[in-house]
């Protein structure tokens, strides 16, 4: 069983998503935890605004060169 589950986690890559709406970052990583692609976007989004924008702006843009394609 724990060899399984071992496997399962070692197989998860995490890529830009098909499903975006900008470069497809916050679905990515929705998908890569199984997490809803709304919530995730939407805590982006609230997390971009009380941290004055910039960080958060400058984080998405690492991550869209960083993260691969699907």
């Amino acid at each position: 069983m724990q060899t399984t589950f071992n496997n399962h986690v070692m197989q998860r890559k995490l890529t830009r998503s098909n499903n975006q709406m900008i470069a497809g970052v916050c679905a990515g990583i929705a998908e890569y935890f199984g997490w809803e692609t709304t919530l995730v976007r939407v805590i982006y989004a609230i997390l971009s605004v009380f941290s004055a924008g910039f960080p958060g702006l400058i984080l998405y843009l690492i991550l869209w060169m960083v993260m691969p394609r699907q």
